[in-house]
């Protein structure tokens, strides 16, 4: 891929279930001149989503057939008409799955990163960018946990539930249980994020595996999942319990109107609170987030929580293989350069 061509992944058809390669391109076009107010940003890190398969069905919201797709990146300024990026910045913007991307500072989420000295890149796309502030924000705002509350995470291996595990420790969680889709990530789980315990959802009802880990109940639920994970949560959840709704993975592919959970009485009658998480909401806690976690970084006591695979030609291989659940934490895509 030459330096004077921008390439960019198209969608060409809409997923019937699970999306394939074939779903997708690779266009390549000249690269873009910055106009007045825009810089010309060279992507460095692509992120690729749970959310972007939903978009991909189409609809008012979605993605355009035959046009780039969007997605948050981080990338350097390489040519700049807006008088407030320079040259050599390093912005976060959402003009992701491509090389290159003209940008405008305050525009669509468009920002310069603060920074911070000894921080890797792959951190402002994962846990201090939207799955942490995601997780930041459900613990913090929606669920409100408080120090020495219990807690239960679906796809806890994944970047939200990564991200959960690693702030509700440091928010003063007293015990964290997760579900993951393999023994494999339940180790991971258990022997290097730290939760006190795990379980693979493919070995039983969610509910009894939860019950067990979870003999006394739990205090909040960050849900990734829906589904029957949440089902599972209702009954173990206690008195006055929070439901923090992030995402639904278990819909992604197929029905995107289930049956509610046989139990959902069970909010009325434990007085329990379901709030669902947009982290589109919650913007304006960025730097409060990275204020709260820097120190963490630097210090080694949490780590970005990534599995990153090289080369734009091989994002489309990422988001499918995030989508099957290939990925520890946050998958991203490191461009070549």
């Amino acid at each position: 891929m030459t330096t004077n061509t921008a390439w960019a992944v198209h969608q060409i058809a809409r997923p019937t279930g699970f999306p394939t390669a074939a779903d997708f391109t690779y266009a390549a076009s000249p690269v873009p001149q910055p106009q007045p107010g825009t810089a010309l940003v060279e992507n460095l890190l692509l992120s690729v989503d749970p959310y972007h398969r939903g978009l991909m069905d189409g609809g008012a919201d979605g993605f355009e057939l035959n046009a780039p797709l969007e997605g948050r990146s981080v990338g350097r300024v390489i040519a700049s008409r807006d008088p407030g990026l320079a040259e050599g910045d390093l912005v976060f913007h959402r003009e992701g799955w491509r090389t290159h991307a003209l940008v405008t500072l305050g525009a669509a989420g468009t920002r310069k990163l603060r920074g911070h000295e000894g921080i890797p890149l792959e951190a402002y796309l994962s846990i201090l960018g939207g799955t942490g502030l995601t997780a930041y924000a459900a613990l913090t705002r929606t669920a409100a946990l408080r120090e020495g509350e219990d807690l239960f995470v679906s796809a806890a291996a994944g970047g939200v539930g990564t991200a959960t595990g690693r702030i509700a420790r440091l928010l003063g969680a007293r015990r964290i249980i997760g579900s993951a889709g393999s023994a494999a990530k339940v180790r991971h789980l258990t022997g290097h994020l730290g939760f006190d315990a795990a379980f693979d959802y493919h070995d039983g009802p969610v509910g009894e595996q939860l019950a067990k880990a979870a003999p006394g109940g739990i205090d909040v639920y960050v849900d990734n999942v829906g589904g029957g994970h949440l089902e599972g949560a209702l009954d173990v959840l206690r008195e006055y319990g929070r439901i923090a709704w992030v995402g639904a993975i278990s819909t992604y592919n197929g029905d995107r109107s289930p049956a509610a959970p046989r139990n959902l009485f069970e909010v009325v009658h434990k007085s329990l609170r379901l709030e669902g998480v947009l982290v589109r909401n919650h913007t304006n806690l960025q730097e409060e987030l990275e204020d709260f976690l820097v120190p963490h970084l630097r210090s080694g006591g949490i780590g970005t929580d990534t599995t990153v695979v090289q080369g734009f030609d091989r994002t489309v291989e990422a988001f499918l293989g995030m989508l099957r659940g290939d990925n520890l934490g946050k998958m991203l895509v490191r461009l070549d350069g």
